[in-house]
């Protein structure tokens, strides 16, 4: 149970990473387009979400789409809140990128007449992403371990099945003690996975010999 629990933990980071990348970085040119209305729209997400608990966004979502008729699966309801959650902070981050990114860049793209799509795209986010990957890095571990709390909505990951395993064999100690060493291997693992991302899809830090 311990190990399919993991699997379901790594399962659930994972594609919320995926998401949760996504969205933070459309998020992040949305706040720093010059449209008032979509950089409001994805100032007031980040916000809230940042200033709320993760454990009462996902019962806002678990119970509220249940209560709106929409009836979702724990693991779906799971990788919505975690994608939603991460993805504000991303934005952050990313945005903190995009404006690392020196002005000669934009100032370039533009006497090229790129659009400012083919600007994100093809001359800022890959640098801009370099420049953060640390910080991407520590909060999508980040987003592996708050995975635990979706065990209040009966999702079987880590701390889910932990829980179940304790009930039955009370004992809580012995069970925690154990599910804590694989989150820390877990964390480790996923560190180790994203060093080798980064030494993979950046020559500069390749060349350095450090990803993070």
């Amino acid at each position: 149970m311990l190990l399919s629990g993991a699997l379901m933990t790594m399962l659930l980071a994972t594609a919320a990473t995926a998401l949760g990348f996504v969205i933070g970085t459309l998020c992040a040119v949305g706040r720093n387009s010059s449209y008032r209305a979509a950089s409001a729209i994805c100032a007031v997400y980040v916000e809230t979400i940042r200033n709320t608990p993760f454990l009462v966004q996902i019962f806002l979502i678990f119970f509220g789409l249940s209560t709106l008729g929409f009836t979702l699966g724990a693991v779906t309801v799971a990788i919505l809140a975690l994608t939603i959650n991460v993805g504000a902070y991303t934005g952050e981050i990313m945005r903190a990128g995009f404006n690392s990114v020196h002005s000669g860049q934009w100032e370039a793209a533009e006497c090229l007449g790129l659009s400012r799509l083919q600007t994100y795209w093809h001359v800022v986010l890959f640098p801009a992403v370099e420049r953060v990957y640390p910080s991407l890095t520590s909060q999508f571990i980040l987003l592996m371990l708050a995975s635990s709390i979706t065990s209040q909505i009966s999702v079987p990951e880590l701390t889910g099945n932990a829980n179940f395993i304790q009930g039955v064999s009370f004992r809580p100690l012995e069970t925690y003690l154990v599910i804590g060493v694989i989150y820390f291997a877990l964390s480790v693992v996923m560190r180790q996975a994203f060093n080798g991302i980064g030494m993979l899809i950046f020559p500069r830090r390749r060349r350095l010999g450090t990803a993070l």
